[in-house]
């Protein structure tokens, strides 16, 4: 056990003998290692969720690919860049389904943040992966837009970055619950400003929420696994309650490693000719 740990667990609960902080940490550990074990299962179905729907999505062959008006109003088949969309990619990606591909997601983790504490934990459970598959089919996308080799790039840069910075959260001895506050509202900006660009379409302003959005997520992963470790040591949670609280936990870890991801690709990933 750490200094730190120490520290915090003595903060906590007192002075302690030296076996019950022991155990103490190493239910801790056992938390955090349930949150980390929820959060890479969901990035997991994420990810073979997203080539799932891109493979379903593409074709080489123009016969075999959805039927589209084209300008001009002529129909030809449907394609994204130099890609031919099948019937499937064409209801996912174009047609007014993308909506709900797109929205779906959001409207699962209001009843996951609202409705957590009414749920059993296989619900909350199933609801998680659920959501990681909407998230996997929304991002199938990025196949499309970015070269195969650069998105592998990111995703290892990102899990590097991420690892560093839950490592950093979880052992520094600085307080950090100072700047939660601040990265809430710098998260609500990037929210409203990206919105605005939908309709602006910008690429100077998307340059800028990819740059401010990679600090904010950066920030929140340190800030966020701080918290998981301090609510278990001074929530003395068990049962159904632990239970929820590491699906919760993998959730907010599991969002920033998504949004960290995609900001970095935007930065650094390279388009499709």
């Amino acid at each position: 056990m750490s200094d730190y740990e120490r520290q915090t667990i003595g903060a906590a609960y007192g002075t302690v003998p030296r076996a019950e902080a022991a155990a103490i940490d190493a239910g801790l550990r056992a938390y955090m290692l349930r949150v980390y074990n929820y959060m890479v299962l969901g990035l997991a179905i994420t990810g073979l969720a997203a080539l799932g729907i891109y493979m379903l999505s593409v074709t080489g062959d123009p016969a075999s690919a959805a039927r589209a008006v084209m300008r001009g109003g002529v129909e030809g088949p449907a394609r994204i860049g130099s890609m031919y969309l099948t019937p499937i990619g064409y209801a996912v990606f174009v047609s007014p389904l993308k909506w709900l591909v797109m929205l779906a997601p959001l409207g699962l983790v209001f009843a996951l943040s609202f409705g957590v504490e009414r749920m059993r934990p296989a619900t909350a459970q199933m609801l998680f992966w659920v959501y990681a598959a909407l998230v996997g089919l929304s991002l199938g996308s990025i196949f499309m837009v970015f070269t195969h080799t650069s998105i592998v790039r990111v995703f290892f840069i990102t899990a590097a970055s991420f690892g560093a910075l839950g490592l950093w959260g979880y052992t520094t001895q600085k307080d950090l619950s100072g700047m939660g506050s601040f990265l809430i509202m710098g998260l609500f900006g990037i929210i409203i400003a990206s919105l605005v660009n939908i309709f602006l379409g910008s690429t100077m302003m998307q340059f800028i929420i990819s740059v401010i959005g990679v600090l904010v997520f950066a920030g929140l992963t340190a800030y966020d696994t701080q918290r998981l470790k301090n609510e278990y040591i001074y929530g003395a949670m068990e049962g159904d309650v632990m239970e929820r609280s590491a699906i919760m936990g993998a959730l907010s870890l599991y969002l920033n490693f998504i949004n960290l991801f995609t900001m970095l690709l935007q930065l650094f990933g390279q388009r499709e000719e």
